[in-house]
């Protein structure tokens, strides 16, 4: 393969189209089936159930038995997700156990994937590329990835025929031919994992890193806080006002959000720098802004506000999930690349929660209430990487 790294590309881009295939397709469900906000929401919960224990196991098994095999798994676990998605017109039971199996592809794709880009970024597989290509490359892999999969999926569930099935078949289709571009990819993992039991590989020391936990993981959950709110939230919130046009409108939020994300990474990689916390203050900055946005959203009723809302945000995800991976990338080392990212993953998806939580306790908080407190915690958050901004530098 004569740029090897793109078959890793390839791997983690069809397991974000299978995470996130279902997203726009949630209301779907809602109009179809008659399912309530509690359900929808415990659909996008259980995905979680799912991502966390692979993001954190995951890097282990790549790290002991090397990248292609877990990847390869992790890419046939996705085709079995949306083979057991197409069946979701006979109850809830396949969507939650797809919704499970979605997650632990696209947990050990970001792990696994992330890491495998980055080593075949690099000498000797790529003499050309740059210290920041890695992440950059995986970056653009998920979010193109994640883009693609809901607008093919949500298009298909407004305007094609067996919407409750279609979506799922056709990423079977495009997703089989990858396996065997990931079996002709190289084996770039040369570590062997730490000796003695498996449990010993789940320690990650550099998580502990002051750099990490006081810069990284603070802006971290905010990435998928609002990508939840703009995308899976903010739709359910307007289903009045885009009532037949749901399903469409969830797709164009989407698609908006993380096609802004992915045009956005050259900007984030002139914003990185090895001697402060540029990027990550700007993507913070950024996010608690689009938060506010998606609190006007629900304030108005205005579709139009949506839009805006996922400009601003997928700017401040482009660059926080970028900026963050090359952080990441520093503190880590080859050693621990693959579970640091695990930890970054499953600490940034944590923020996939929140709509799940903010259904819970309205009442007795109303909406308005909840979104002028994450509004607060953003800037909060801002404060704290602006306060650490040149501090516990990697080899300080």
């Amino acid at each position: 393969m004569r740029r090897p790294w793109l078959g890793a590309f390839a791997a983690l881009f069809v397991s974000s189209w299978a995470g996130n295939q279902f997203t726009p397709v949630l209301l779907m469900y809602e109009e179809v089936q008659g399912y309530g906000d509690a359900t929808v929401n415990a659909f996008l919960g259980v995905y979680v159930l799912g991502l966390a224990p692979a993001l954190l196991v995951a890097g282990m098994l790549s790290d002991r038995f090397g990248r292609r095999p877990v990847m390869l798994t992790g890419t046939a676990i996705g085709m079995a997700a949306s083979a057991v998605l197409a069946f979701g017109a006979l109850g809830p039971v396949p969507i939650y156990v797809g919704r499970l199996l979605a997650g632990i592809t696209v947990g050990t794709a970001t792990s696994v994937g992330t890491s495998w880009i980055k080593e075949l970024s690099q000498v000797p597989y790529d003499r050309g590329a740059d210290a920041g290509s890695g992440a950059r490359r995986a970056s653009l892999a998920f979010t193109l990835g994640s883009g693609v999969g809901a607008l093919v999926a949500g298009a298909l569930a407004q305007w094609g025929p067996w919407p409750e099935v279609l979506p799922f078949v056709v990423h079977l289709v495009v997703t089989a031919p990858f396996l065997l571009v990931v079996l002709r990819t190289p084996e770039s993992n040369a570590f062997g994992g730490d000796a003695g039991p498996w449990w010993r590989g789940l320690r990650v020391p550099p998580a502990g890193h002051r750099r990490f936990t006081r810069v990284v993981a603070v802006v971290a959950p905010w990435i998928f806080v609002v990508a939840a709110l703009t995308y899976g939230y903010a739709p359910v919130l307007l289903r009045d006002q885009t009532q037949g046009f749901g399903v469409a409108y969830a797709t164009l939020l989407t698609v908006v959000a993380l096609g802004v994300a992915a045009v956005v990474q050259p900007a984030a990689k002139r914003l990185d720098a090895v001697d402060s916390a540029r990027g990550l203050a700007v993507a913070a900055g950024a996010l608690t802004l689009a938060v506010a946005c998606v609190g006007l959203v629900v304030a108005s009723g205005s579709p139009w506000w949506g839009v805006g809302a996922a400009v601003v945000g997928g700017a401040g995800m482009g660059i926080g999930l970028s900026s963050g991976l090359l952080e990441v990338q520093r503190i880590a080392g080859p050693r621990h690349l693959a579970g640091l990212t695990g930890v970054f993953y499953a600490v940034a998806y944590a923020g996939f929660l929140t709509p799940a939580i903010m259904a819970a306790i309205t009442p007795p908080f109303t909406t308005t209430q909840l979104f002028v407190v994450l509004v607060a915690l953003g800037a909060v958050s801002t404060g704290v990487v602006v306060a650490h901004y040149r501090k516990h530098l990697p080899g300080a």
